[in-house]
């Protein structure tokens, strides 16, 4: 079995109240939580998992990755191995093993088993992705308690998080939260005793096949804030070691990306011995036992920038009237498929006559004007600004419209990306993670992968621009 040798994390940087649907509703259905993550309107699983991946991979000292296995109870696409994108945004090579995992909260922690059993690899590592943002109907405690988050981990032989055992159990509790084929919410019957029944006795099936006197933090499902105390006791452990091992009180539910993300948590802090136990509805459980010395870890998890309950229904599209019918640039999926390099892969060409950096790649040198054949050089995803202006509503072409009803107006920036030898190539860019006209000349600026627009049913993705902030890098 391998080990856990790195680990990343990322929440969404906007958080909404329990007060605010309080204020809304009257009432709040999502014992514990006390704010909740809300994902951008160019946020989806599949960005999220690219920022956890990111993360977890940078810690490691970006390895070249042999397996690739992603969890999602809510992916972009229900049919489409979304690998493949993931893979090609981070550069993992096309002959790599892949894997998706998704129908069940315990999807996390089901990767997370089949990454340890697959290794080792020779020529790299394992790569497990787990990110989620679940979605309720309106005033349903699934969705007052629905958050988001993703974490990720680099598996590989001899690593400083060892797997000391592990266990699954399942038995027949249907009803107990599900998602009917084409519909986009959870759902349950609300029965609160025979919820919490399946919930306590499948997750203690697992749990009771470890041997273990205690731990230090306990990881467990939390599709609120209260049930995962509950359970403590029929899981052998105590309330401090459930808070150690949770973020359900900030981030809300986070599906499948549930136990995982508080493992990364407690792994980040230093916990010791830890106890990650996940939990799906129909059910079954996965159990954990995990032996830690310092692991090097990334985590994005803090947010403070408050969104009101009419803004959380704007950036999930509750309140917007849909796309405009006609107009805009068609591209076709062909044509953006041929510029998946620059948009996800940073490649940039360097000019054999004069040496300077061309984004795109094609065409004339902009700095001599010479037609030749470029060198490819990679970004380093980091760059400064070099202008800006705010896009208003009715200012974007009519495909960024869907989007731009959701985020409100945003910025756009031309950007001097630096190079991996201190020079840069200059490319416009849309910017995300802040407020429209806040971004000023000479600010440093990331890239990150998010939803561009939506066009014939097909997300495109590519690279937008955010500041570099404490918190986030």
């Amino acid at each position: 079995m391998t080990d856990i040798v790195a680990v990343g994390a990322y929440a969404p940087r906007l958080r909404v109240s329990a007060e605010e649907f309080r204020e809304a509703w009257g009432r709040f259905h999502a014992a514990g939580v006390e704010r909740k993550a809300v994902p951008e309107a160019d946020e989806d699983a599949l960005t999220m998992a690219h920022e956890a991946a990111t993360r977890a991979l940078d810690a490691a000292g970006d390895p070249d990755v042999a397996f690739l296995a992603f969890a999602s109870t809510t992916p972009p696409l229900a049919e489409e191995d979304l690998t493949a994108r993931l893979g090609g945004m981070l550069g993992v090579p096309s002959d790599a093993t892949r894997h998706v995992f998704t129908g069940s909260t315990r999807a996390g922690t089901r990767a997370l088993f089949a990454g340890l059993t697959a290794g080792p690899w020779n020529d790299g590592v394992g790569l497990v992705v787990a990110a989620d943002c679940p979605r309720g109907e309106p005033d349903s405690a699934e969705e007052h308690a629905a958050g988001a988050g993703a974490a990720a981990f680099v598996l590989a032989d001899d690593g400083p998080v060892r797997i000391l055992q592990r266990a699954e159990y399942a038995d027949e509790f249907p009803g107990t939260r599900f998602r009917r084929a084409g519909d986009g919410t959870v759902d349950g019957l609300g029965v609160t005793g025979y919820d919490r029944r399946a919930f306590t006795e499948t997750l203690a099936g697992a749990v009771e096949q470890l041997d273990f006197e205690g731990v230090d933090a306990a990881a467990v499902q939390a599709p609120d804030g209260k049930l995962p105390y509950r359970a403590a006791g029929a899981l052998g452990v105590g309330a401090d070691e459930v808070r150690a091992g949770t973020l359900v009180h900030e981030l809300g539910d986070a599906g499948a990306a549930s136990v995982p993300l508080g493992l990364a948590k407690a792994l980040s802090e230093g916990r010791e011995r830890i106890l990650a136990a996940s939990f799906g509805s129909g059910a079954g459980a996965d159990a954990l036992l995990v032996e830690a010395d310092e692991v090097p870890t990334s985590l994005a998890l803090d947010g403070e920038d408050s969104v009101s309950y009419a803004e959380y229904l704007r950036e999930r599209g509750e309140l917007t009237s849909g796309p405009p019918s006609g107009g805009g640039a068609y591209v076709s999926v062909p044509s953006w498929r041929r510029t998946l390099d620059q948009r996800h892969r940073l490649l940039a060409g360097r000019c054999s006559e004069c040496g300077a950096l061309n984004f795109p790649p094609e065409g004339a040198c902009s700095a001599c004007k010479s037609l030749v054949e470029y060198e490819e050089v990679r970004l380093t995803g980091e760059g400064t600004v070099e202008a800006a202006t705010t896009i208003s509503q009715g200012g974007a072409p009519p495909e960024f419209a869907e989007e731009q009803a959701r985020s409100g107006d945003f910025d756009v920036a031309i950007v001097a990306l630096d190079g991996p030898d201190g020079d840069s190539a200059s490319a416009p860019a849309q910017v995300t993670g802040t407020d429209p006209g806040t971004l000023e000349i000479g600010d440093r600026v990331t890239t990150t992968m998010r939803r561009i627009y939506t066009q014939e049913g097909v997300t495109r993705y590519g690279f937008k621009i955010r500041p570099i902030r404490s918190d986030f890098e």
